[in-house]
């Protein structure tokens, strides 16, 4: 059982330094390990029967690989909010507005919602969820083995592309609307060349998207909260 609960451990421990929300950079290390250990004693029960009795320095590898690749899944869905976020404040001339307290360089509107989104996820139960996957990872990622070569890289790019797909969506309302509206001043910029359209256009474009920020915003975190229940609902299946 020892053995078994300590390759479960290397899986998690791996798995948590990417997991949105537990493994984030405001989480202390002391509060990682505490997550780590109560994940392994909620799944060690559950997988013990499964594991290899004699592991050798391969198999803890697998596990390793197993967890990252695992986490990286999960993370995905944080940078979609994150890439979203970086369009939304190209498009809408907010790129300037950084937030000083984010762990990672990246404009105010994606760190806004990269933090709606991690509360929306842990109010959802994003914990039980995670443990439920985590169980689950055993059937598609044998323990103490390491998967596939060609189906492991078929899974991890179909995931990464979602997560791009799923960005371009979240943003496509705001980038739509500033083409648009960029339009309409170069045709008045043309009709009216005296007049510093810029001067008028760029403070009321600032307006408006945060306007339609907050707005929009709980409507975005639904469609996002909703891609991300149903890879909870099938992990291990490849996106289509």
């Amino acid at each position: 059982m020892a053995i078994a609960a300590l390759l479960v451990f290397l899986r998690i421990g791996a798995a948590l330094a990417l997991l949105p929300a537990f493994g984030e950079h405001s989480v202390p290390q002391r509060i990682r390990l505490v997550l780590a250990l109560a994940f392994t004693a909620v799944v060690t029960p559950a997988v013990a029967r499964q594991m290899p009795t004699e592991p050798g320095l391969a198999s803890a590898l697998a596990e390793v690989v197993a967890g990252l690749a695992l986490g990286a899944a999960f993370r995905f869905f944080i940078l979609a909010l994150q890439v979203a976020g970086s369009m939304i404040a190209q498009a809408t001339s907010l790129s300037q507005i950084a937030a000083g307290a984010a762990p990672e360089p990246q404009p105010a509107v994606g760190h806004l919602l990269t933090t709606a989104g991690l509360a929306v996820a842990v109010m959802a139960g994003l914990h039980i969820r995670v443990a439920e996957t985590l169980i689950l990872s055993y059937a598609a990622f044998a323990p103490g083995a390491f998967p596939s070569a060609a189906d492991f890289a078929g899974w991890g790019l179909a995931q990464a592309a979602q997560a791009f797909q799923l960005g371009f969506a979240l943003a496509a309302p705001f980038t739509i609307a500033a083409l648009m509206y960029n339009l309409a001043l170069g045709a008045i910029n043309r009709a009216m060349p005296a007049l510093m359209v810029s001067f008028i256009g760029a403070p009321a474009l600032s307006a408006a998207s945060l306007a339609a920020l907050a707005l929009l915003t709980p409507a975005l975190l639904t469609v996002w909260a909703m891609a991300l229940d149903g890879f909870l609902a099938s992990p291990f299946e490849v996106p289509r």
